[in-house]
């Protein structure tokens, strides 16, 4: 996708919803096994040998990149100056708010919307956890960015103006306000009530999955699992309609060249939010997948799954994957 190629501790979200009775017990079998430890281990080493001077991963000062980076860190505990890369991750932190323009757009040159809203969404995750006053003063300006440039449909497209809009930057945006709500910002609740609105106008009715815009010819993989997992964390949706979503995910193919990455970034949390035996039989799936592809020095990298971005990216979001069962971003949490 054009936005990822030019490019998670506080009170954790309540979620009522059923979609499938499945036994509480189930979601007890998928925990990080050591072989699975030791991938995410192996992983981290390696990105830490690619962090920048100024603290950034990715080309170009990639702000996504980095913030991709930074999730998968804190998805294992690490938080700025604590845990084994406490360091780094105080430098990625730094980082951002060296490059937020006065106004709060968190870009390099070259970054959009999808850029800021994945940056925001770090910094909610890091003010959460450190109640930083210089944190707190660029998310406020982020956010506000955010709030003011929804377009009258409800969404967001790449740059930072009322105009077009979205279902994947818009839901990216969706996801930096949940977080910036969550950890004590104003956030209006007709801003996100309208970009739900908007998400479920890209509905595809007659498959269950989710379109790219409303109007846009045929449901997508990474834009359904994108769509499920945020529609879940916004606590609105009808679970009917969540539920044909996931069928959807189950039934397409999952290894769309352009959008493999992005769309299980995705996809791991929404079957986490499913749980049950959905969540068991994905994760064990990706898992055995990704600990077959890790490469010897711990990089993740396939050129045909979004090649142009990089070993980082790839790298990061494996991880991510990897660590949905230690619980650690509360955003994401059931």
């Amino acid at each position: 996708m054009r936005h990822v190629r030019s490019l998670l501790t506080f009170a954790a979200v309540a979620f009522a919803f059923v979609l499938v009775a499945q036994p509480a017990d189930a979601d007890e079998k998928i925990k990080m096994d050591e072989k699975t430890k030791k991938a995410v281990e192996n992983a981290l080493a390696y990105l830490k040998d690619q962090q920048q001077p100024d603290g950034s991963w990715g080309r170009d000062k990639n702000t996504a990149i980095t913030s991709f980076v930074l999730l998968a860190y804190m998805s294992n505990g690490h938080v700025p100056n604590q845990g084994l890369y406490g360091p780094e991750v105080a430098k990625g932190v730094r980082f951002l708010l060296a490059i937020a323009r006065d106004d709060g757009y968190i870009v390099a040159p070259g970054g959009n919307m999808y850029s800021h809203g994945m940056s925001t969404l770090v910094l909610t995750q890091v003010y959460g956890m450190t109640g930083d006053a210089e944190v707190k003063k660029t998310l406020k300006k982020a956010v506000d960015l955010i709030v003011n440039t929804q377009n009258g449909e409800g969404g967001w497209r790449y740059d930072p103006a009322p105009t077009g809009a979205d279902i994947s930057v818009t839901i990216m945006q969706v996801m930096a306000l949940r977080g910036a709500k969550d950890s004590g910002l104003h956030v209006p609740d007709a801003t996100i009530k309208k970009a739900v609105a908007y998400i479920n106008k890209c509905h595809d009715g007659r498959t269950g999955g989710y379109r790219y815009q409303p109007f846009s010819a045929g449901a997508g993989y990474a834009r359904t699992a994108a769509g499920v997992c945020v529609l879940q964390l916004s606590g609105d949706y009808e679970a009917k309609q969540i539920a044909r979503a996931v069928d959807y995910l189950e039934t397409t193919g999952d290894d769309q060249a352009g959008h493999y990455w992005y769309g299980h970034y995705y996809a791991a949390h929404a079957f986490h939010q499913v749980g049950g035996k959905k969540w068991e039989e994905y994760y064990t799936r990706m898992r055995n997948r990704l600990l077959a592809t890790q490469k010897r020095n711990g990089e993740w990298y396939e050129p045909r799954w979004e090649g142009s971005v990089g070993a980082q990216y790839q790298t990061a979001i494996a991880v991510l994957i990897l660590s949905v069962p230690a619980d650690y971003l509360p955003i994401y949490q059931r």
